[in-house]
């Protein structure tokens, strides 16, 4: 199946002057991002929309700051997106050693449509 979304940011295709479109696939992985990159009461009309992950990248970080960031990804997106995606794993830490300014978190899901196993990793800092 075949299926296209708009592409996120919005904008227009130059090819086509027609709203850009995407796979599926890369949909889905736009609206993940929209949500975890999202800061509660950013947006006027939905202000409990978001996770707010870029304000714990000040925090200092921990074992106990990387739980608390795991947890909050995973409702987040059971919020949010449960009706694309079932949320399988989250894996929080540094996006390397020594690097605790950078924030990674891996997220293993199925689409809920089509079934099939995605992984998104985000890099923030």
């Amino acid at each position: 199946m075949n299926r296209f979304d708009y592409a996120f940011p919005f904008r227009i295709d130059p090819a086509s002057g027609q709203a850009a479109r995407t796979g599926y696939d890369t949909h889905v992985e736009q609206m993940i991002r929209q949500v975890l990159l999202t800061a509660p009461g950013e947006r006027a009309d939905l202000p409990e929309f978001g996770c707010g992950l870029k304000k714990l990248i000040f925090a200092p970080h921990s074992d106990a700051l990387d739980a608390t960031t795991q947890i909050a990804v995973q409702q987040a997106l059971n919020r949010w997106l449960a009706d694309q995606i079932s949320v399988t794993k989250v894996q929080v830490g540094p996006a390397a050693p020594g690097q605790e300014e950078q924030l990674q978190v891996e997220i293993d899901y199925v689409l809920v449509e089509t079934q099939s196993a995605q992984k998104i990793v985000i890099l923030v800092s």
